[in-house]
């Protein structure tokens, strides 16, 4: 998947559970989508994140976007922080489109609460139903950068390589966005993400 250098809008779904830097994660790819000239549109929704809640922000970009909304059927890109999202949000992902997702499991409220079982060989069934899956374990990605809570930017690191886009444009997006004092480790988790994928 080649990053798309014209004016069509590429649709662009991030979704996990409160606390996993969802938005943060949004905030650096529009950040790369914005100093490479497009109209980009953030949206974020969220249920009970507090909570462990499920969150999903819209990411679209292109020659001019007039809305942040992503409707079931037009994702050309989803990127799930953890298993059980990929799942919900699969119906959002177009034919031939991308998911690219962290194989850590997290035990939605029914599961912690003893009245549901985490459903298992969800990614499996995922590749049989055709989806173009990139499974990567960034949580273990992320603690070799130094600290568990770099997950999203090893994400951000396998979206980067997965759609084509040069490492260097994204990793002046990372230094920009987050804090200060967590460059170094945003850095090498980008990176480490970026490597997985090749």
């Amino acid at each position: 998947m080649a990053a798309v250098h014209n004016n069509k809008v590429t649709n662009m779904l991030i979704v996990g559970v409160g606390g996993q830097g969802t938005l943060l994660s949004s905030k650096i790819m529009g950040h790369v989508f914005m100093e490479d000239g497009y109209d980009v549109k953030v949206s974020e929704v969220h249920g009970m994140s507090q909570r462990g809640g499920s969150v999903v922000t819209y990411v679209r970009y292109g020659g001019k976007v007039w809305s942040s909304v992503i409707e079931k059927g037009e994702a050309d890109l989803i990127v799930s922080f953890e298993q059980l999202e990929a799942a919900r949000w699969l119906p959002w992902l177009k034919p031939g489109g991308v998911l690219i997702t962290n194989t850590q499991c997290m035990d939605p409220m029914p599961v912690i609460m003893g009245t549901a079982a985490y459903p298992q060989g969800i990614l499996p069934e995922l590749e049989k139903l055709g989806v173009q899956v990139t499974a990567v374990d960034a949580l273990s990605l992320a603690e070799e950068a130094g600290s568990a809570k770099a997950t999203n930017v090893v994400l951000l690191g396998v979206t980067a390589s997965r759609m084509g886009y040069d490492r260097d444009k994204w990793l002046e997006a990372v230094r920009a966005v987050v804090p200060p004092k967590t460059v170094a480790v945003n850095e090498k988790a980008f990176i480490l993400g970026y490597e997985a994928v090749k």
